[in-house]
């Protein structure tokens, strides 16, 4: 199966969750305001679709920055879940909707996007 978006609804301090992220794949960030995110988010969709498997997106809210990571290994969702970040199913949920898993964060509806 394929990895999912994931919708982050537990409060995580962003700086951390970031640092714990940094520890295991790589990083860059796009940044971006009211005018230029539509060019940062096709800039990360592409990013995402070129890397299949080895990258994924988290978008924060309040947070004006795409993060992109990537990996030399296939990224598993559950793994980056559980193992690296330890959250529970109470957590979170999944979502086939990339475009509507960034909504939900804009709407403050979730704390972060996880988009793959």
């Amino acid at each position: 199966m394929a990895n999912q978006n994931i919708i982050l609804k537990k409060w995580s301090e962003p700086y951390v969750l970031l640092e714990t992220l940094k520890k295991s794949y790589d990083m860059k960030d796009l940044t971006f305001d009211g005018f230029s995110k539509n060019n940062a988010k096709s800039e990360m969709f592409k990013f995402l679709s070129d890397n299949p498997g080895k990258a994924f997106g988290l978008y924060m809210k309040n947070v004006n920055k795409f993060y992109l990571f990537s990996s030399a290994e296939d990224i598993s969702s559950k793994k980056l879940l559980t193992d690296i970040l330890g959250f529970s199913p109470d957590d979170y949920e999944l979502s086939e909707s990339t475009e509507g898993s960034i909504v939900l964060v804009d709407m403050a509806k979730a704390e972060a996007a996880f988009l793959f």
